[in-house]
């Protein structure tokens, strides 16, 4: 029988992770929804009725989709939060209740960030997003240059903004 040193386990651990690493990006990949390639110019109402425009030109724009019934999405829900001043971000909550439901639970969570109500789906579906969270990342030309399924990462998103933001 081996024994385990702490080099050996230090080595399953980083082994590991890879494996992790490498399904995520295939499972991403898989699951990334065929939507727009170029940022349509839609424009909407936030729940505090508040006009928001998808076409920002200059400036890279994050599209978040989102719902407050999604566990991942309340684990993720902080990082939005904290990158919200730092990136142009709108979040659209889908299937997930009321504007008066969204507030309350923005209120209770303690977050501000710009919130659209989708609440019969038809903007998720014209974006092709069927899993939730999913980001999309267009550059300041509107072109899309990242998408995400899942959980997403504060420097995750903060990475990738940069990485196109010349």
């Amino acid at each position: 029988m081996k024994k385990w040193s702490i080099k050996n386990i230090i080595k399953e651990i980083v082994i590991t992770l890879l494996m992790i690493f490498v399904v995520s990006l295939v499972l991403n990949y898989i699951r990334k929804p065929d939507t727009y390639q170029e940022l349509p110019n839609i424009k909407a109402k936030t729940i505090n009725n508040k006009d928001v425009q998808f076409e920002i030109l200059g400036k890279p724009v994050v599209v978040h989709f989102w719902a407050t019934w999604c566990p991942t999405c309340k684990l993720e829900a902080p990082n939005i939060e904290s990158i919200k001043d730092d990136v142009h971000i709108i979040t659209v909550a889908v299937n997930s209740g009321s504007d008066e439901d969204l507030r309350k639970f923005m209120k209770e969570k303690g977050y501000s960030y710009t919130v659209i109500n989708d609440n019969n789906g038809e903007l998720a579906k014209k974006f092709g997003v069927e899993a939730y969270p999913t980001t999309f990342i267009y550059d300041g030309s509107g072109k899309l240059q990242f998408s995400e399924v899942g959980y997403s990462t504060r420097m995750g998103i903060r990475a990738r903004v940069a990485l196109i933001d010349n």
